[in-house]
């Protein structure tokens, strides 16, 4: 089993800047392929970014890159996400993943889950 425990969200101003992180535990985080989604009220949980186990390889929304950084660090079983230039359309609930390997970014293909931590952006 493994436990993902998101930190980090807040209330901030459109522009503004927040360091999203997930601590990772359990039996297994080696080799395994991390990843944000978010979900805002009344709408599907959406693909952020992700990232390979060796941090080599990203991937990104479109509506974020150029403005998110995925990154990671494995000997503290981290994954971070660090948004800048935040919109007011990134407000939601933010969620780490985790699947075994690369995985295309569909809800379905993640199978560990965090609560989530709560990212808003005033206008």
């Amino acid at each position: 089993q493994v436990q993902l425990v998101e930190s980090g969200g807040g209330l901030v101003q459109t522009g503004g800047s927040l360091r999203l992180s997930c601590a990772a535990s359990g039996r297994t985080f080696s080799g395994n392929f991390m990843a944000w989604f978010r979900q805002a009220p009344g709408k599907e949980r959406d693909f952020v970014a992700a990232i390979t186990w060796s941090g080599g390889n990203t991937a990104y929304a479109d509506s974020v890159k150029g403005r998110f950084t995925i990154s990671r660090d494995n000997a503290k079983n981290t994954v971070y996400l660090q948004m800048n230039n935040l919109k007011p359309e990134d407000t939601a609930v933010y969620r780490c993943a985790q699947a075994p390997g690369p995985v295309p970014p569909r809800v379905d293909f993640y199978r560990y889950w965090g609560q989530g931590t709560q990212v808003t952006v005033s206008s």
